[in-house]
């Protein structure tokens, strides 16, 4: 164990932070730097969810030693700051808090990411989670296992809302806040890291940044990184006992919201999927794909209708209007600072 003072340390900080763009707002006073295990957590304007986020993460019942990086987006409010220094400070967590100057998804993961690689040379295993979410007491030892148990290079588990509006239970089944899977095992793909496990290994096959910057304000980088593991014949295993539960504001369950969602899907799919095409003529497949999807996904909403909500139902179709749309060049940017709902 290579434990060292915080103010000792403070060249390996600078070196594990060579971006202009990036500084380190906050660390523990010790760092333990023969850690195997990381913990990243963007954080963006919820201050006072991040303190639940990392009660769970102190809480974790595990015997393995792991630190954490936290990435304050908002250069300029920087209100999570101060509740990451606290936690660093009075020893509850180890590890840093740094501040990334380029607002948007994209830039806050893969500052996190960095960071954690070249701060922590001993470290194997990256894990994330959000700042509105909270891990349950044996995800991050469920996770670490299953990735040793199994060789796995991408490990997820499944992200379950609490809705702060309780009166619409029926939600948890829309596919905006369904879990991917219900059993674990292994899978073919994840397609999100608000619950992931990801190894150094896998990170060393991809150039940098990892999470593609095209992505930033849209959204789906991580979509996008998991499609080229994938593609890399990289192994994914999926842990449903790993739990993490996401608070969803009511702002977040209004039907503007969710139909924005759907859209927001839609563009995800397009932009992924075009990207991936690597000839004229498998871009042009891609781009007939999406619009012949369309009309199919309106018979589905309409089927669907019989059985489910009307939120429910219409998910099909705006996911492939929102793919028609990116198509023709027109895509959401929910990750904008102005745009971002609480």
């Amino acid at each position: 164990m290579t434990l060292i003072p915080t103010d000792l340390s403070a060249g390996r900080i600078s070196d594990a932070v060579r971006d202009p763009n990036r500084e380190i707002a906050a660390s523990s006073r010790v760092i333990d730097l023969s850690v195997g295990i990381v913990v990243c957590i963007p954080c963006f304007r919820r201050p006072h969810h991040l303190r639940l986020t990392l009660d769970s993460l102190a809480s974790q019942r595990t015997p393995r030693s792991f630190a954490v990086v936290m990435v304050e987006n908002d250069a300029v409010g920087r209100e999570s700051t101060p509740v990451a220094a606290e936690y660093l400070a009075d020893g509850r967590l180890q590890g840093v808090c740094l501040v990334e100057k380029r607002q948007g998804n994209c830039q806050a993961i893969n500052a996190a990411f960095e960071t954690a690689q070249a701060l922590f040379p001993a470290a194997t295993r990256f894990l994330m989670i959000d700042d509105d979410e909270i891990a349950s007491p044996d995800w991050l030892e469920l996770m670490v296992r299953t990735a040793e148990a199994t060789g796995a290079d991408v490990v997820g588990g499944p992200v379950l809302p609490v809705f702060d509006d309780d009166s619409k239970p029926w939600l948890a089944r829309h596919p905006a806040f369904c879990p991917a899977y219900d059993y674990s095992g292994a899978v073919p793909l994840i397609y999100g890291c608000g619950n992931c496990l990801i190894t150094r290994a896998a990170f060393e096959r991809f150039d940098r940044p990892a999470f593609d910057l095209r992505f930033n304000f849209l959204g789906g980088g991580d979509c996008d990184f998991f499609v080229r593991c994938r593609d890399a014949g990289m192994i994914f295993h999926w842990t449903a006992e790993a739990v993490i539960t996401e608070t969803v504001p009511q702002s977040r369950t209004s039907l503007g919201w969710i139909a924005k969602r759907g859209l927001r899907i839609g563009a995800i799919n397009y932009r992924v999927q075009y990207k991936t095409a690597r000839s004229a003529p498998a871009r042009a497949r891609v781009f007939a794909q999406m619009l012949g999807r369309l009309p199919l996904s309106l018979v589905r909403s309409a089927r669907l209708l019989a059985t489910s909500k009307a939120v429910v139902a219409m998910h099909p179709a705006l996911v492939a209007l929102g793919s028609m749309l990116a198509a023709f060049g027109f895509a959401p940017k929910p990750y904008e600072a102005s745009k971002i709902v609480s």
